[in-house]
């Protein structure tokens, strides 16, 4: 596995941003990539654990420690090769997410776990600008046609997993260009747009067809795909956010957080818009830590906006994981991502408890209190306000970062009749969790759909695996892998 003493020798070495002065006046990446030399040394890293619990941690079950070796050994075709047979898009991944594998890295017991996820990225883009990633173009058709509906990586992955397997793929899209929230819900400092164009050429030649401006149960009947196509799969996410219902919430200023990242990037990306939502000069609140919440940190500081800052219901988590009660599991610790880093205040155990009026009807602050946790006799967080400690957030902005309860039922779900489970999500295991059938012949479901929300590597999981369940449903078989 790469060098046997690698680790002992070699320092972690992980990718850089440039200055923040620099990067907050563009939406341009800004990670500063390791030479190749640099990323082969720390494949090196890579050391041979006998059980390599980064497999186990990473959702689509990479195989790290040999792309690891492959690297460190200057065969980066080979390594591109080996990436490709687990992941279909390991450039959204080395992008985008939270990297379980390096919390489950052996080294991660020391807090030096190899930079599986820059090694990734790495290599995919070496792998693009040396033309080694090609259509795989099924040799033989099988005269079934397929329709995918929302186009995020749970979707790309289960059409291209499918066009591969020989079948007619139609991706279907609501918003006006393919990606889903890989392409209007995540800035384009974070992911760069032409890296979706150019993995959609090469599943336009393999074969998928695309249909962006097509809303499935508003525009086309729900029922006209199940006539025209021998299966459907509902990728369309769980776009349902979590609201914040106390007084002042219709206020102008308070908005959900991916109204505010959407309208944003369509901007961005050249689109005009014409109910743009600025943070220009504003004092803006983020309700909600997590990473929809640290988009809104790293936009509205795009804007300029004259503060920003970010709260939190729960605790802060500690600073660091005790390993023996945690590792290799995901930890609960405190991060700070790039765009918290650019300027934002963090508060901790906040309670909103109403939108401020400054009499037109518009935002001009959020009433606050801290509030504390304590566990009642049968084990459960409760949660209480703490007395006197109630205080005022100026805000001309707010935006509500809380996650996503459940997908849109109105339109497709209620037009197609399927199930959903206690949660609200579709109801993809009717025949058994991992045989993504819903309660309607031939229909399925894959990602957040399906799963609630959830990452980017597990809607590429469940799209590769819900192709698999497609294809046999279709033909009696499959050749394509599980993951």
């Amino acid at each position: 596995m790469g060098k046997p003493t690698g680790f002992k020798e070699i320092q972690r070495q992980d990718r850089a941003y440039t200055p923040v002065a620099d990067r907050i006046g563009h939406y341009r990446e800004f990670t500063i990539a390791l030479s190749d030399e640099a990323v082969g040394q720390q494949g090196a890293r890579c050391m041979d654990c006998g059980i390599p619990f980064c497999h186990s941690g990473c959702p689509v079950n990479n195989i790290i420690p040999d792309w690891n070796d492959l690297v460190y050994r200057n065969d980066w075709e080979a390594a591109i090769e080996v990436l490709h047979s687990t992941n279909n898009f390991p450039e959204f991944t080395g992008r985008i997410c939270p990297a379980p594998c390096e919390a489950s890295c052996t080294l991660n017991i020391d807090d030096v776990p190899v930079t599986i996820k820059n090694i990734e990225y790495s290599i995919i883009e070496k792998a693009w600008k040396e033309g080694w990633v090609k259509p795989l173009i099924a040799e033989h058709k099988t005269g079934r046609r397929v329709a995918v509906v929302g186009s995020g990586p749970a979707g790309m992955a289960c059409a291209q997993q499918l066009a591969r397997a020989g079948h007619r793929v139609a991706l279907y899209e609501k918003a006006n260009r393919i990606g889903g929230l890989l392409r209007y819900g995540i800035p384009d400092f974070k992911l760069d747009k032409q890296v979706i164009d150019r993995r959609m050429a090469q599943m336009r030649a393999e074969g998928v067809e695309f249909h962006p401006n097509c809303h499935i149960g508003v525009d086309i009947p729900a029922q006209q795909l199940r006539d025209k196509y021998d299966a459907v799969v509902l990728t369309g996410g769980a776009e349902k956010p979590r609201d914040l219902p106390i007084p002042g919430r219709d206020l102008k200023g308070v908005h959900f957080a991916l109204e505010f990242l959407q309208r944003n990037s369509h901007r961005v990306q050249g689109d005009q818009v014409d109910d743009f939502i600025s943070a220009e000069g504003k004092h803006v609140v983020v309700i909600g830590g997590g990473d929809t919440g640290s988009d809104c940190i790293g936009t509205a500081i795009r804007h300029g906006a004259a503060s920003v800052t970010q709260i939190e219901i729960l605790s802060q988590p500690p600073a660091s994981e005790d390993k023996g009660t945690t590792w290799p599991d995901w930890p609960n610790k405190l991060r700070t991502s790039s765009s918290q880093e650019e300027g934002c205040e963090r508060m901790w155990d906040i309670n909103s408890t109403s939108f401020i009026d400054d009499g037109k009807g518009n935002l001009a602050g959020v009433n606050c209190v801290q509030v504390q946790w304590s566990k009642d006799d049968a084990g459960g967080w409760v949660m209480q306000q703490v007395p006197g400690s109630e205080f005022v957030l100026q805000a001309g902005l707010v935006t509500l970062a809380m996650g996503f309860v459940h997908p849109v039922r109105e339109g497709m779900l209620e037009q197609l009749g399927v199930k959903l489970d206690p949660q609200g999500n579709v109801d993809g295991s009717v025949d058994g969790t991992d045989a993504y059938k819903t309660s309607v012949d031939g229909v399925f479901a894959a990602g957040d759909m399906r799963r609630g929300q959830s990452l980017v590597v597990w809607a590429i999981r469940e799209g590769r695996q819900c192709a698999k369940a497609v294809d046999n449903y279709l033909m009696g078989h499959s050749d394509l892998p599980w993951v």
